[in-house]
């Protein structure tokens, strides 16, 4: 069992991430009495504050990001005197010895959490290793991009492991942290129901839909470096697509269910240059509306044209024994009618339907899992309708629904953040991201990015508020399979 850490230093700890996910995460551990009693919460940043003017941001931060009516004062109070704060400049050694004065003996358990552009990783693993910050017993929490492609990547990973070998590095993929993420593996492994079915004899197709209503919101610069491909789909989405498809592992462990992960993404059928037309559509927004509000296109909110994809949409195949033949339909993007993440899966229909000849017709049975807005599991399923039947059997689609927040209503919906920070505090790499998955990741998504390269494709324009351009709805019904909406 891993040391728990005695000492959080968060970079970055007067950004926004900080702001919205991190001190309010950390808070609700507290309420709960899940820290350590003697945790030391080290914030750093550029911008000049001593320990009093942190924790009276921190405090604003708590109030205006809580859900209302959880602040507690006696509670904000003891979590508030666990916060310090050291002023860093990453290219001024005099702060990085600052910070190591502040901190102390670092064999004692700390666990670094490191939000910062990827330009800065470098430096700021060298400062710290230049201050003593990098012992044996030191964690490494980073927070992505983690770079653009997988040569950037590799970079970004050996600076880290010059001081982090892997097995002390905790790569983030705040997805990992939703409970109904970690409930797909529980409703997969923990019923019979389920897993014989969970192979192509039985199931037709599985869409992923990560859906935003939101634009740029203050993120142009890093939006223009990364796009919708490399932003939503390197990650979130081929994690989602790595824990629906996995192999079951033999334990529910760091190794056993990051080994199964991996095999899943370097099972992923290239996309190349022959096909990306037929599995790939690249969109950007327009202007439109939103919520009946009027919104700007994309280029109008950057300022200046841009090729850059806000929507993508993609066929993507697993080839291996248990998903030959099962398309995997990825769909993501901005300025979407709705805000809504799920993984859709529609399993076959029935080989003969005994109630054909009396009128009835039947419909695959389907899996919806939403992770948001709402996280709830859904099974629709065929059923008979109330009557005598003198004019034939009428059947009809019934959902049964499970509601997370009602089913476990007795339970606070915790930011996905509370269980990625208790972990990294912990040393549980369970819910984390390996190097090798990040590397087959990237492996696939430049191979795409190579392949519109060499087509010249660009995006096609859609009106913000719809679902993409007309192009994505062609690429499931040219297969007879609409988008779940």
């Amino acid at each position: 069992m891993a040391e728990k850490a005695s000492t959080l230093l968060l970079f970055g700890a007067t950004g926004d991430l900080s702001r919205r996910m991190l001190l309010p995460s950390l808070y609700g551990l507290d309420s709960d009495g899940l820290l350590p009693d003697q945790l030391r919460i080290v914030g750093t940043a550029r911008t000049e504050l001593d320990d009093a003017e942190f924790r009276a941001r921190a405090q604003e931060a708590l109030k205006e990001h809580l859900p209302e009516g959880f602040y507690q004062q006696g509670i904000a109070d003891r979590f508030l005197a666990r916060l310090h704060y050291v002023p860093l400049d990453i290219n001024d050694p005099a702060g990085f010895a600052r910070l190591s004065k502040t901190i102390g003996d670092p064999c004692h358990g700390v666990a670094i959490f490191l939000s910062t552009a990827p330009s800065l990783f470098k430096p700021t693993i060298d400062g710290l290793k230049r201050a003593g910050l990098a012992c044996p017993t030191v964690r490494m929490a980073l927070e992505k991009p983690l770079g653009t492609d997988l040569e950037s990547s590799r970079e970004i990973n050996d600076a880290v492991a010059a001081a982090f070998p892997e097995d002390r590095t905790f790569r983030i993929d705040h997805y990992l942290g939703k409970e109904t993420v970690q409930n797909l593996l529980a409703l997969r492994f923990a019923n019979l129901l389920f897993e014989p079915l969970w192979n192509s004899a039985h199931i037709d197709h599985i869409q992923i839909t990560v859906a935003e209503t939101v634009g740029l919101e203050g993120r142009a610069d890093y939006y223009e470096s990364s796009g919708a491909l490399r932003d939503m789909v390197q990650n979130h989405m081929l994690q989602l697509l790595a824990l629906t498809a996995m192999e079951p592992p033999t334990d529910f462990n760091a190794t056993a269910v990051r080994d199964e992960k991996v095999k899943v993404l370097r099972s992923l059928r290239r996309i190349t240059e022959a096909d990306v037309e037929s599995h790939t559509v690249v969109g950007q927004y327009g202007r439109g509306a939103i919520d009946g509000e009027p919104v700007p296109g994309y280029a109008e909110e950057l300022g200046r044209d841009s090729p850059t994809e806000t929507f993508v949409a993609i066929k993507a195949y697993v080839d291996n024994w248990r998903w030959k033949g099962v398309p995997f339909y990825l769909r993501t993007g901005k300025r979407m009618p709705t805000r809504d993440t799920e993984i859709f899966i529609q399993f076959k229909d029935v080989p003969y339907s005994i109630f054909a000849a009396r009128g009835a017709t039947t419909r695959p049975n389907k899996l919806v899992i939403g992770l948001q807005p709402e996280e709830t599991i859904s099974l629709h399923l065929m059923s008979k309708t109330p009557g005598l039947d003198r004019e034939g059997v009428r059947l009809r689609e019934i959902p049964l629904d499970i509601g997370l927040a009602n089913a476990f209503s007795e339970y606070r919906r915790r930011i996905a953040y509370e269980r990625l920070l208790l972990d990294l505090i912990e040393g549980d790499p369970t819910l984390f991201v390996r190097r090798d998955e990040v590397e087959a990741q990237w492996a696939w998504i430049d191979q795409i990015r190579a392949a519109w390269r060499e087509k010249g494709m660009s995006p096609r324009s859609y009106t913000a508020g719809t679902w993409g351009p007309s192009a994505a709805i062609a690429l499931t019904e040219r297969d007879g399979i609409s988008w779940h909406e």
